[in-house]
């Protein structure tokens, strides 16, 4: 049985010298075919006495021994492709079933057949930016979080004035002088304390793209024209929805800027920003209290329908709402190719 020294031997020196596990078994290969070789082609020689035993019992030995190595070397890939388990999350007050006061809370929800309890579900999941807390920011804050969107942050970098209680409803008198984002963050907690809010004490920007992806959408109530790009661009990059309002005097308008489900962005519309003085702020050009109320209201609308999936959103759509007169206006809009934003090169739907 020297030729089993011999094979020991091989392993013992490849592990010394340092050689891949696989030449060492590549040696004691060579070998056992030699031996084998010698046992059935020439079993009277002084090589096949050398080796000794029966060719047999060499073929079986040498068929378990590769058996074995074959089931080591498969267990090896399958753990070398094997995927982690992720750690499971730590719960949070938007995990688990309904409580009862929260079943008692959204129980007009749950009962419509378009929303009911999955809807109720998506809303409480969902991961939703309110960028300004103004005139239509204080409607759509109170009624997410009435509504019961389960994350919401406020970004807002401006501060509770007196003159902002005509129409910004989310805010008391009390709150003259403080960050708007703090004082809307208080009263949403105030009126459902079953949702998670952060408030931002600054503008959201272009450069703003990863902090926008961490949403599920973004409703934009900023009033100036390049707020409202920077805003667009940065949702565009993040291929995150974006439910636009706008209001001036007595009129207001709300779409869905949604480049990756085939909408326009801001951009395809409104390519370039107003000449001076066609478009003012409501500072300068004043606005009727309730009006931020109904488009705000609209906006908090399309968002619930966006998160539960259920009715027609307004993308490729805009709704114009004339409250001097009282008429309401849908326009069809459609997205350009060579938008800068969100065109050929910049950004494909789908």
């Amino acid at each position: 049985m020297l030729i089993l020294a011999i094979m020991l031997a091989v392993l013992v020196a490849a592990r010394l010298l340092g050689w891949p596990a696989w030449r060492g078994w590549a040696g004691v290969a060579a070998l056992w075919l030699a031996a084998v070789a010698a046992l059935v082609l020439a079993p009277g020689s002084g090589v096949a006495h050398l080796v000794g035993g029966d060719a047999r019992v060499w073929v079986l030995g040498g068929g378990v021994v590769a058996l074995v190595l074959g089931y080591r070397l498969l267990l090896r890939q399958l753990h070398r492709r094997a995927v982690p388990v992720p750690e499971a999350p730590q719960p949070s007050a938007q995990s688990g079933p309904l409580s009862d006061p929260e079943l008692d809370r959204y129980a007009r929800h749950i009962v419509l057949r378009e929303l009911g309890g999955p809807g109720q579900a998506a809303l409480r999941r969902a991961r939703v930016l309110v960028v300004g807390a103004g005139g239509l920011g204080a409607p759509v804050c109170l009624y997410l979080a009435a509504a019961g969107v389960g994350r919401i942050t406020v970004a807002d970098d401006d501060h509770v004035g007196l003159s902002n209680l005509q129409r910004q409803v989310i805010f008391r008198s009390a709150d003259d002088g403080r960050p708007k984002a703090e004082a809307a963050r208080d009263a949403m907690l105030a009126l459902n304390p079953h949702v998670e809010v952060a408030a931002l004490n600054r503008r959201i920007t272009d450069a703003d793209a990863a902090l926008i992806a961490e949403h599920d959408l973004v409703l934009d109530g900023t009033d100036s024209f390049a707020a409202r790009r920077a805003v667009n661009a940065a949702c565009v990059a993040a291929g995150v929805p974006l439910v636009a309002g706008a209001i001036a005097q007595w009129e207001g308008q709300v779409t869905i800027w949604d480049p990756r489900h085939g909408a326009p962005c801001m951009t395809c519309i409104f390519p370039e920003a107003p000449a001076p003085g066609l478009a003012p702020a409501c500072a300068e050009a004043g606005v009727v209290g309730p009006l931020p109320g109904v488009i705000g209201s609209l906006m908090a609308l399309e968002a619930i329908k966006l998160i539960a999936r259920t009715g027609e959103p307004l993308r490729g759509r805009m709704l114009i709402f004339d409250g001097l007169y009282g008429e309401n206006r849908l326009m069809k809009i459609s997205r350009r190719a060579d938008c800068p934003t969100c065109g050929s090169g910049h950004f494909r739907a789908g």
